[in-house]
């Protein structure tokens, strides 16, 4: 049995590493963010206020730019194997692939993945998610770089790989056309509302 612990508590995991999909399915339910990477247990803490409005944000913008097939969703549980799963901060699926009974969604139905950067997560976010997201064919990958003002790193899928990332400042207007259109400027995503 794998352990983790905190100042006030102590959860026994049941399994022992590398861990499956499987083998999270049958952890208890106790507040933490569980996460696989090969088999290797990643454990986040809860997301930060400024984390948590910038994806509030993008969700609002994107919602009001999808057409009815798009569905915009945040913390989805993904499953990329049977060794690999990924909550992301964001997604963009089509809508028919939304089924109330499901607990998880394959990445084929997957168009756009959005991870925001937090200080915990940027080796995560930066290099090993970019690196799952592509072997598993998501087309478009997001990061959300909030200490750039904020900044917003598209990733497009090609062949076996995502393109150089193309950068986005806040101050300057992104006009975007996959997975559908949308323009903002990705400074709006850390403004207080008022």
């Amino acid at each position: 049995m794998a352990t983790t612990e905190s100042t006030t508590r102590r959860t026994v995991l049941p399994g022992e590493p590398p861990f499956t999909v499987n083998d999270l399915l049958r952890f208890p339910d106790d507040g933490n963010r569980y996460e696989l990477f090969n088999g290797s247990l990643l454990v986040s803490p809860s997301p930060t206020p400024l984390h948590q409005r910038a994806i509030a944000r993008l969700l609002r913008i994107l919602e009001d730019a999808a057409p009815p097939e798009f569905e915009c969703l945040p913390e989805v549980n993904l499953r990329v194997g049977p060794r690999d799963f990924f909550i992301p901060d964001l997604v963009v699926v089509p809508t028919e692939t939304v089924d109330e009974t499901e607990l998880m969604f394959a990445p084929e139905a997957v168009l756009l993945a959005v991870e925001v950067v937090s200080p915990t997560t940027q080796a995560r976010d930066r290099h090993m998610k970019r690196s799952a997201y592509a072997s598993a064919g998501i087309s478009f990958y997001w990061r959300i770089e909030l200490s750039e003002g904020p900044s917003l790193h598209v990733h497009e899928f090609a062949g076996e790989e995502y393109k150089p990332a193309e950068k986005h400042e806040a101050g300057k207007t992104a006009t975007l056309f996959a997975p559908f259109e949308v323009s903002f400027d990705p400074a709006v995503l850390l403004r207080a509302r008022g």
